[in-house]
């Protein structure tokens, strides 16, 4: 017997347990996979080159009788649930950036996504993090005990000289006793439990572009995936526990960017007509806690639709401003603006605006918020009124931006809050009558007395009341089976669910006899194609 069992997703990357035939493994994890998988000793026919086209494959490539069965991007056998499947060759990908995006999006869209993945003669101290952030999770010590037999010490950072082992650089019992052959197989097993460690942060991606930056491929790798956004984009929560750290160029395409950016373009509806003010962002997240942007409300006062402009977000409007992750992420501050932030920002605004015309448009920005506003207007061939004398928050700014706003008038709260629940839900919610009502750090949406959303304080995401639901409608939805949950409800008792719903999202789930609502455990795809795993966190039921 097989099976899987996930505990926690990073993206691509999984930590969980997997058990065969009574013995069980805690992935991601390293070992000798031989001894694990006694029919590997016998498996004959399964290094057909990655590259070979379909004929090739399919004739060469032999069927695996036992686990782990192997798989081939042009050649690809009906998988089980909870088995683990090999890629032979995987380490010639590590080499070729662009076809290693290619093959594992084709292996990746082709096997069911409760299996576990193993890389043979893959895995080093210093690429098993991306391995595992692409979604491998079981490895073996080829890879590093060939370096051992090479004569090469291994590192989180690469591969150096023998002699490093008697450099300080490392304090492990191997490199105590002169044994490389033990250092490098302790250095991988560190590295695997560092990255496990990330994985339950949240934080995986941050590991990876710093390990990466070390090995060229490596950073063609990532740049190859961040651009398979279509693939990514459904394998990736809509929140995370941990602050975004944008601290390169690469975080502009990561996906909780692109996405955050796209709904802001897309979806979300801001009040209508009216004044647009670009106001800069601030180190302090949420933005209206810093000193500056309290100045900034102070002379507002409602009257215009404040737009924050920031790297790497592009664009956010102040009723966002404690979404994830527009209240989670940190950039170097410089005061510098390089070429790639300003094509993305300036993309992202002038999109905006076309899409949301405003009867004015004021900056009140300085340096390269205001370059990428300018380029942006110059796009979408609209006029900036300009109100900065000096640094945004200095007196004559703030005067000079009084002036420009008075006799406007004040925007109504209501289609503050209809821009949040669009951004969230993707339906234009009538919201006359609501009102934000704050106890505390609690923050609730209701009309009258009636409840409707209660707003995390953790992701800044509305949570719908089964009122709120009804407004809503039947978007986020998942349909059970006709049972009433006891608790948590596993992916095999889900019978539909809709598309638009990422791990993280808020649910409204419906059964024969009963509605519920709840947070989604995993997107919508590997809810209707897992046989094993929680696939919604039930917070009420109700019985019909």
């Amino acid at each position: 017997m097989t099976s899987v069992d996930i505990r926690k997703r990073d993206g691509l990357a999984r930590t969980g347990r997997y058990e065969y035939r009574g013995k069980q493994i805690v992935f991601p994890t390293v070992l000798d996979t031989q001894l694990f998988f006694p029919s590997l000793l016998q498996t004959a026919f399964s290094h057909v080159p990655l590259s070979a086209d379909s004929t090739f494959a399919c004739t060469y490539q032999v069927k695996s009788e036992d686990e782990p069965f192997s798989v081939h991007p042009k050649a690809i056998p009906d998988i089980p649930h909870g088995s683990c499947v090999m890629v032979p060759n995987w380490h010639i990908a590590l080499i070729r950036p662009a076809e290693y995006v290619k093959w594992l999006v084709s292996l990746k869209e082709q096997v069911p996504p409760d299996t576990v993945w193993y890389a043979p003669a893959a895995a080093l101290p210093s690429n098993v993090a991306l391995l595992v952030y692409t979604g491998f999770n079981l490895f073996d010590f080829t890879g590093v005990d060939l370096k051992s037999a090479q004569r090469l010490f291994c590192t989180t950072e690469g591969l150096f000289p023998p002699d490093w082992i008697e450099k300080d650089i490392c304090g492990c019992e191997g490199c105590r006793s002169g044994d490389l052959h033990l250092h490098n197989r302790a250095a991988i097993l560190r590295e695997i439990a560092l990255v496990s460690q990330f994985i339950d942060r949240g934080q995986l991606r941050e590991l990876v572009e710093a390990r990466c930056r070390m090995d060229a491929d490596q950073v063609a790798i990532l740049r190859q995936l961040d651009r398979c956004y279509g693939f990514l984009e459904p394998r990736c929560p809509v929140a995370r526990e941990s602050p975004l750290k944008a601290n390169s160029s690469d975080a502009l395409f990561r996906v909780e960017v692109k996405r955050f950016a796209d709904r802001v373009i897309s979806r979300y509806r801001p009040p209508l007509g009216g004044v647009a003010l670009l106001l800069p962002c601030s180190e302090r997240k949420p933005y209206s806690m810093s000193r500056s942007h309290q100045k900034f409300h102070s002379v507002v006062q409602g009257r215009a639709h404040e737009l924050i402009v920031t790297s790497p977000l592009g664009l956010v409007p102040r009723e966002l401003e404690d979404v994830y992750p527009a209240a989670h992420y940190d950039i170097p501050v410089t005061g510098y603006w390089d070429r790639e932030e300003l094509a993305w920002v300036s993309s992202v605004l002038s999109e905006y605006l076309c899409h949301h015309p405003y009867r004015r448009i004021i900056a009140h920005l300085e340096g390269g918020a205001l370059t990428a506003a300018q380029m942006a207007a110059e796009r979408c061939e609209v006029m900036l009124e300009y109100t900065c004398q000096g640094p945004p928050w200095s007196i004559p700014s703030l005067e000079a931006l009084n002036h420009a706003l008075k006799g406007e008038s004040r925007i109504s709260e209501n289609s503050l809050i209809r821009g949040i629940l669009s951004w969230q839900f993707d339906v234009d919610i009538d919201s006359h009558g609501m009102r934000l009502r704050r106890k505390g750090m609690e923050a609730f949406i209701s009309r009258g007395k009636e409840q409707l959303f209660s707003i995390s304080s953790r992701t800044g995401l509305c949570i719908p009341t089964f009122s709120g639901w009804c407004l809503v409608g039947e978007g986020y939805s998942v349909h059970i089976d006709n049972f009433i949950p006891q608790g948590d409800i596993l992916a095999p008792g889900v019978l539909s669910a809709d598309s638009r719903i990422r791990e993280g999202d808020e649910v409204h789930v419906i059964g024969d006899h009963i509605q519920a609502t709840g947070r989604a455990a995993m997107g919508a795809d590997e809810m209707l194609s897992s046989r094993r795993g929680v696939a919604v966190r039930v917070r009420k039921v109700l019985k019909e």
